[in-house]
C-alpha cells in the first residue's frame, strides 16, 4: 500500500500542474476602453490652462 501512495503522490502533481498551467494560459480579456477613456481625460486636462496662469499666447515684455 505505501509503493501505492509513493506512487499516488507525482500523478496528484502532475495532474495540479496542468491544471494550474492551463489556467494560466488562459485567454484573457482585454478591456482598455476604461484606460483609454481615462488617459484621454488627462492629456485634455494637461493642455488647458491652469486657472490663473499666464496665457500662452500673451507676448512676451522682454521680447524686443
Amino acid at each position: 500500500m505505501a509503493a501505492v501512495a509513493w506512487l499516488l503522490i507525482p500523478v496528484v502533481a502532475a495532474v495540479a500542474a496542468g491544471l494550474w498551467a492551463r489556467w494560466a494560459a488562459r485567454r484573457r480579456k482585454t478591456e482598455d476602453v476604461a484606460e483609454l477613456a481615462g488617459y484621454a481625460k488627462f492629456r485634455e486636462a494637461m493642455e488647458r490652462p491652469a486657472p490663473g496662469a499666464p496665457s500662452r499666447t500673451a507676448p512676451d515684455s522682454d521680447a524686443a
